[in-house]
């Protein structure tokens, strides 16, 4: 198995910031993924993703094997070059809609098929045709293990099957994607929310010794408190060499919080779809451009944000374009979402490097507290 060469740099308890060192640049740590669904980074062209501060994006597995179909892709010159993004890429596996996609699935111990949400077809995807889809014919730089997320709340009989799946998934896509130089793939922990199964599916992930470790089963309806206890209860079990990534995760106090706890990598579709629907980020919380207080504001979104969309369009303009319907306020606030989040990843990772991460967490926790409320499971398919 390739594991990226990943160098922490300080720590302030038990949060850290690095690098994680691949062939297509640094993903400087912590890191939050902007979510490129299908190719695309919504309502973004490549280089604002880029100029925003990220360094690493998210593909979809399910997607891109749908529509436009993994194997043309392929015959694209694979999804850097399809899409235009030149720096490091992640894909998750398909897993995610094993969950949210159950009405249109069937599963069993070899994997899963799938009705097409998009014309009813029918696909099948196991741990090796996965690693396939992901490592061969997409390219990404991080494949993720095919696994299998339990709904929340579920028993511990439910939780404890599905963990053993995964695992045994796991190494059949430890098996199909073999030795490479230049790629790597990460194990996904399940357990839902009961300790003894966290640390179960942690040890067993940890043995089968990936390129990284990732948290799955959260960010679908547990709440805020709950994430952090889980990832309280599975912490202990990991080792410290090797980046910690909590997929699906999430709000700016999600991600302030799981940093503390010794996390380094995030993805979530929120800054993107949190902007179609005219809700900006900013320091001082989110704010909702369609609220009429905002008609005659001529403030900018956020000063405190180095980024076109944030200082160069008044909040009164993107009230406008969001009344309006136009597709330009959607635009706008995804930009400014996502230049947002790298903001606040930026700040975090100077934080610790100056040995000030817990005034900055408590300070964001203050003004952050109203939204700390259970998130609603992403329900696109």
């Amino acid at each position: 198995m390739t594991t990226f060469p990943f160098e922490i740099k300080a720590r302030e308890g038990a949060a850290r910031t690095g690098v994680l060192k691949t062939s297509r640049g640094d993903i400087r740590t912590p890191a939050f993924m902007p979510v490129g669904t299908a190719g695309t980074v919504k309502a973004m062209y490549m280089d604002q993703v880029e100029q925003a501060g990220a360094d690493i994006i998210l593909g979809n597995t399910y997607h891109l094997m749908l529509r436009p179909g993994a194997e043309r892709v392929k015959r694209l010159g694979g999804l850097h070059e399809f899409s235009g993004w030149s720096g490091p890429m992640l894909t998750d596996s398909g897993g995610f809609q094993v969950w949210s996609l159950s009405q249109l699935r069937k599963m069993d111990k070899d994997g899963v098929t799938f009705r097409s949400h998009i014309d009813g077809s029918e696909h099948r995807l196991t741990p090796a045709r996965s690693i396939e889809i992901q490592a061969d014919l997409l390219g990404a730089d991080i494949s993720m293990q095919l696994d299998e997320c339990t709904d929340f709340p579920c028993s511990h009989e439910e939780a404890l099957r599905s963990l053993e799946l995964s695992l045994d998934w796991g190494q059949k896509s430890l098996d199909a994607f073999g030795a490479r130089d230049s790629q790597t793939l990460f194990g996904i922990i399940q357990g839902s929310n009961f300790e003894d199964l966290r640390e179960r599916s942690a040890k067993g992930v940890v043995s089968q010794d990936f390129g990284g470790i990732a948290l799955g089963g959260l960010a679908v309806g547990e709440g805020h408190d709950q994430m952090c206890r889980t990832i309280d209860m599975t912490m202990p079990h990991l080792p410290d060499d090797k980046p910690r990534y909590v997929m699906g995760v999430g709000k700016p106090i999600d991600l302030v919080e799981s940093v503390a706890r010794g996390i380094d990598m995030f993805d979530c579709v929120l800054p993107t779809r949190a902007g179609r629907h005219g809700q900006a980020w900013t320091w001082e919380g989110p704010i909702n451009l369609k609220n009429a207080k905002f008609a005659e504001d001529t403030s900018p979104i956020e000063e405190g944000v180095d980024c076109p969309a944030s200082r160069d369009y008044t909040r009164a303009y993107l009230h406008h374009l969001i009344k309006s319907g136009e597709y330009l306020g959607s635009m706008i606030l995804s930009w400014h979402n996502t230049a947002f989040f790298q903001a606040l990843m930026a700040e975090i990772r100077l934080a610790i490097s100056e040995n000030r991460f817990e005034a900055l967490r408590a300070e964001l926790s203050r003004r952050w507290e109203t939204t700390k409320s259970a998130p609603k499971p992403d329900e696109s398919p």
